[in-house]
């Protein structure tokens, strides 16, 4: 007896959670899963925002999107105009450094230091930690070497700035359109609209 009553409580519960009838789902992922089988995608374009910016394609791993050109916006690109001899040549007593204003606040200077990332053979690439050349508008593959979290992210697009939302084709900024490689953390600023209210009150 004690069986049959337990056996209708389950199949009450059973009868009035599931009610696949009235359109309901167990979770979110079938709900997705169902209503997404037949979905053709939007018409809805993020090409209008992209017009003026000079992008390249790239592809990581499974994801293909696009970026921005970045050696055109390097103010003194290509390096071998002025950078015509081995790095040892250049240097002499009493000579300013052309970079001089540039210090490196990015990691411990026992860790870190200019040919970290820069090609003393080749100046007009950056260089991987296993010597391999790499491009300028790709530098984000030398962050990628310690930052593999925030490339991951990155490269899923939960990490960084979207170009035009998340319509296609989807465009993002790297790490170097964001973060400055020699001193990658942001420093803390005031809004740019002042709460006066607040202020009274502390007063």
């Amino acid at each position: 007896m004690m069986n049959r009553i337990l056996l209708s409580f389950v199949f009450l519960i059973c009868f009035f959670s599931c009610k696949h009838g009235e359109g309901e789902y167990h979770g979110v992922i079938e709900k997705i899963n169902a209503e997404g089988e037949h979905y053709k995608g939007t018409s809805i374009s993020s090409e209008k925002y992209l017009e003026d910016m000079d992008m390249i394609e790239i592809t990581e791993g499974e994801h293909t999107f696009l970026i921005p050109e970045r050696k055109g916006q390097i103010r003194s690109y290509a390096c071998t105009e002025c950078h015509s001899k081995p790095l040892e040549d250049m240097h002499s007593e009493g000579m300013k450094k052309a970079h001089w204003d540039i210090k490196i606040v990015h990691a411990n200077e026992n860790t870190m230091n200019c040919v970290t990332c820069h090609n003393p053979d080749n100046m007009n690439e950056l260089k991987s930690l296993t010597g391999r050349d790499v491009d300028f508008n790709k530098s984000y593959q030398l962050c990628s070497q310690c930052h593999t979290k925030q490339f991951e992210d990155w490269k899923g697009g939960a990490h960084g700035k979207r170009l035009g939302g998340w319509a296609p084709p989807r465009a993002a900024m790297t790490c170097v359109n964001c973060h400055n490689p020699h001193k990658p953390h942001f420093d803390s600023r005031w809004p740019a609209r002042f709460n006066t209210t607040v202020d009274e009150e502390r007063k």
